[in-house]
């Protein structure tokens, strides 16, 4: 950026800004340069001078903020502190404006270049792809989405969408992300609290570790190890949706349903060492999040045990340590066990969803799967979980299934699963809707057939919009598959 750079003119007609240190002599036309105002001019002495009236480039003046806001041209302690720093973060169409010129800066009267890192971020623009300006009158008031929606709102939704390389379209809808979010780790976060009473936490080393407790300390070492891997490669959208991930499906989806059990059980030290557990996760979770919504998270850390944090002397989240990796939590055997009950838990909850089957109707469910394999090991040891997480009327698991009547199957990856629905539906209205639903799929089919066919539409449509065609044309066959296989079993 800085070879064969051409001279720069420092000179703006603006009637703000740093004005030119520059006086001119009305006697003699010397000039005189001086950082203080004079009172004469430097080369006859003369007190008829006039400063230019022009202003320093609003470039020029930017370019020395690394050590001007520091104290520089004197050897304060704040510059000798913080110059050079280590990021600078800045949109990529300031590069040469601002950036190399800060640099040009840093090395001529520093002698040492002002960063190390330079993150170049995409452009804000509207849902249209337009840059925000004030004539096309399509910018967002970050202050009137922070009375909308929350400053943690707005801060995590553009962390989320800030992908490298890449500019972000946005419109006001699109901070109902981030709200969501908020608003679920609150949620969770007022269910874990509303259960503490009459509760007694324990120590760590007290903790009997159950197969959920254990899955769910491995993921939450996983999102530690990613979530710190992208900040540190400035990947922030990989960071966010990281946290986003393992706080709303892995840690309120499963593991607080998983922990009910417990903590509604009978027996005072479940409900105990359940509720220890949830606050656990709960409070490494803020940690891991605090720099995403740091609000949100320092607010609920103020409401939680003392005895719950990792750092008991830390006043505020934001002198908590920061999680690390622990070896300890590694613990591949228990992400396999638990992936095995997800996925018949998500089989079965599919056939009752599409079959509208309410969750309050308990059904039969039998597991068929090899003796002695990981899934009836498994099956077998989260018996009362499973059928917690998909309200049954009674869990079979086995290696034979004597009658399958009236039922649907599930197919896993080591075990197959029968849900008997027959028992919980109205058989002629299902089979109705289930062919109802076949005969639109496969209008669609045709719809998209002859578009697909159409030699007028492949040449003009753009290549995305013909791809999404055919994505969609392959999802519509699974779905009619699907349909008539459900028809089938039925009706058998």
């Amino acid at each position: 950026w800085l070879h064969k750079i051409r001279d720069w003119c420092i000179s703006r007609q603006l009637w703000w800004g740093h004005r030119i240190p520059v006086w001119y002599c009305q006697d003699c036309q010397g000039m005189t340069v001086a950082s203080i105002d004079p009172d004469s001019c430097s080369h006859c002495g003369s007190s008829e001078i006039r400063q230019d009236p022009d202003v320093l480039d609003t470039w020029f003046s930017s370019a020395l903020w690394p050590f001007s806001t520091l104290g520089w041209p004197e050897d304060t302690e704040d510059l000798a502190t913080f110059y050079p720093t280590s990021t600078l973060v800045t949109g990529y169409d300031i590069i040469f404006f601002w950036v190399a010129r800060m640099i040009m800066m840093g090395m001529e009267f520093r002698q040492e270049i002002p960063f190390h890192d330079v993150y170049i971020h995409g452009l804000v623009r509207d849902i249209k792809g337009r840059k925000m300006s004030k004539s096309l009158g399509n910018g967002i008031d970050p202050l009137e989405v922070v009375d909308e929606y929350g400053a943690d709102a707005l801060k995590f939704t553009i962390a989320f969408l800030a992908a490298q390389g890449q500019d972000i379209l946005l419109d006001k809808e699109s901070f109902k992300l981030g709200s969501k979010f908020a608003n679920k780790i609150w949620n969770a976060s007022r269910f874990i609290l509303m259960n503490l009473e009459d509760r007694t936490l324990l120590e760590r080393g007290e903790i009997e570790l159950h197969e959920a407790d254990r899955w769910i300390l491995h993921r939450l070492n996983e999102a530690v190890r990613n979530i710190r891997a992208a900040l540190d490669v400035y990947r922030f959208n990989e960071a966010a949706q990281t946290a986003y991930s393992f706080f709303w499906n892995d840690y309120c989806d499963w593991y607080i349903e998983a922990s009910k059990l417990s903590l509604y059980s009978e027996d005072p030290g479940e409900k105990n060492r359940s509720i220890t557990m949830l606050l656990s996760v709960l409070e490494e979770s803020l940690r891991l999040l605090h720099p995403l919504l740091p609000f949100l998270s320092e607010e609920i850390y103020q409401k939680l045990p003392v005895q719950c944090r990792a750092d008991r002397e830390a006043v505020s989240l934001a002198k908590a340590p920061y999680p690390g990796l622990r070896a300890d939590r590694e613990n591949p055997e228990a992400e396999a066990h638990f992936s095995l009950l997800q996925e018949l838990v998500r089989g079965v909850r599919t056939i009752r969803s599409e079959l509208t089957i309410p969750f309050d109707k308990k059904v039969r469910v039998a597991v068929k799967t090899e003796a002695g394999g990981p899934g009836a090991r498994v099956f077998r040891q989260n018996e009362a979980l499973i059928t917690e997480l998909i309200n049954c009327q009674s869990l079979s698991i086995g290696e034979k299934v004597p009658d399958k009547t009236g039922s649907l199957p599930v197919l896993g990856s080591v075990f197959e699963a029968f849900v008997f629905v027959r028992e919980v539906i109205d058989m002629d209205k299902e089979l109705a809707k289930l062919r109802k639903q076949r005969d639109k799929s496969m209008a669609a089919v045709e719809r998209t057939k002859k578009k697909l066919a159409n030699p007028t539409f492949l040449d003009k449509a753009p290549p995305e919009v013909v791809a999404k065609e055919r994505a969609k044309l392959e999802e519509l066959g699974r779905s009619i598959k699907k349909i008539e296989t459900y028809i089938h079993d039925l009706e058998a």
